[in-house]
């Protein structure tokens, strides 16, 4: 049961994949405008990631070497087109709000290096148990930058008023307070993390 643990701990704080990794940068960076958005982006990518996860480990053994990395991306892409169509289909505001980012999770790096450094090598649970993980570091870490941007350009946080919007900067709703804002908070991390040592 610890191994378990040990798994998804991974993912959220020594292994996070946005802080700490540098990866999934474009949805990072695209969707976080909103902590709202942050989290949902998040939480579906960590759904496709969990699931696709448990299935690359279980056909493993079937994958011929050649045809590897294409089965993957199969997958991978199976689960995000079912979840779009989910989306698109009960949350239309969300498929709006996320528009083409959703269908870029085929192409994030988390999710194709995940199932190539471990899903592919491991057992269904613990496959899963590192999708999780990696899930909830990618969830947190995109939630709270988009928090982040959402205060400081709005004022507001899940559309709570936190000073007046007049009071905000508008830079951190833009591209260019993405960069910034993830600059500063992989800074913090890493200092946290160097005094944790």
């Amino acid at each position: 049961m610890k191994n378990y643990w040990k798994l998804i701990y991974n993912g959220i704080v020594p292994g996070n994949p946005v802080f700490v990794l540098l990866l999934g940068m474009c949805a990072t960076l695209g969707t976080t405008s909103s902590a709202m958005n942050g989290l949902m982006m998040g939480v579906a990518t960590a759904a496709v990631l969990i699931c696709s996860n448990a299935v690359i480990s279980a056909i493993k053994n079937l994958v011929p070497d050649k045809v590897r990395i294409p089965a993957y991306i199969v997958v991978i892409a199976s689960f995000v087109t079912a979840l779009q169509l989910v989306i698109s289909a009960y949350m239309p505001a969300l498929n709006a709000s996320l528009g083409i980012f959703i269908p870029l999770i085929v192409v994030n790096c988390i999710l194709l290096g995940r199932a190539e450094a471990f899903a592919g090598k491991n057992p269904v649970i613990d496959s899963v148990c590192d999708g999780l993980g990696c899930g909830i570091g990618f969830t947190f870490a995109l939630t709270l930058l988009g928090g982040v941007r959402e205060i400081l350009g709005t004022g507001k946080i899940f559309g709570s008023e936190i000073f007046p919007e007049d009071y905000g900067m508008l830079i951190f709703v833009l591209a260019p307070g993405a960069f910034l804002a993830l600059g500063y908070l992989i800074a913090i991390v890493n200092r946290i993390r160097k005094t944790s040592c």
